[in-house]
């Protein structure tokens, strides 16, 4: 399977399990601790997959990247986290350098 699209999953599965923390409220709820664990075990699973073949500061940095793009959407999205300029700008910045590695 192509390694990018490996990365690509495994960071939807990040922000899942990332979002999946918040709603577990420190493992004391069942099933979205669950939810938590098994979406974490597949990203990393991902991640190993699609690292036989792309170097690893570039495939854990896209993984990472696309992670915290996708908490921080959907932290915005779904827990009514603030929105200004300078957060707006962070953001841009991850997704150059996403955009960047993947071309390197």
């Amino acid at each position: 399977m192509n390694p990018w699209l490996l990365i690509i999953v495994a960071g939807i599965l990040e922000t899942a399990w990332a979002l999946g923390l918040k709603y577990s409220e420190g493992f004391t709820r069942f099933w979205p601790s669950a939810f938590t664990v098994v979406t974490a075990l597949g990203s990393f699973w991902l991640l190993s997959l699609a690292m036989k073949s792309l170097p690893v500061g570039t495939a854990y940095a896209v993984w990472v990247g696309i992670g915290v793009l996708g908490t921080v959407i959907f932290g915005v999205v779904l827990l009514g986290e603030p929105v200004n300029a300078l957060r707006i700008v962070g953001i841009l910045l991850l997704l150059a350098g996403i955009i960047a590695l993947k071309l390197a």
